[in-house]
């Protein structure tokens, strides 16, 4: 079977297109969040990225230790800004306005803990 070569192009063309305007809509479909946490270490760096990489909705979370901030790129048809202050609360670390879950902060590690002596 030979396929005529302006149908290819014209079915090619039709492809690209239904490909770029899916690329586009997947990166309109995301929002970012900035949350202020108690994070003080690596530690809880490692934690809080962990624990919103398996969050539902989530496309990336990274923490900068040194402003204690936690920067979510999420889809908020799967997620809200609510659950994901959530999520860092029940690891035990302030969320914004949203304090540690008192159980979870108890099982920190002493270098985690908001009151630990600095180095």
């Amino acid at each position: 079977m030979l396929i005529n070569p302006s149908s290819l192009k014209k079915v090619l063309a039709s492809a690209m297109i239904g490909l770029m305007s899916i690329y586009g809509f997947s990166q309109k479909n995301y929002d970012t969040l900035s949350v202020k946490t108690s994070a003080v270490c690596v530690m809880c760096k490692e934690r809080i990225e962990t624990a919103l990489a398996y969050e539902k909705g989530v496309k990336s979370a990274t923490l900068n230790v040194d402003d204690k901030i936690a920067t979510i790129v999420y889809n908020p048809v799967k997620t809200s800004p609510g659950q994901l202050r959530k999520v860092i609360s029940k690891i035990g670390y302030d969320a914004d306005s949203i304090p540690a879950d008192q159980k979870a902060y108890e099982k920190l590690p002493a270098c985690c803990k908001k009151d630990a002596p600095k180095h």
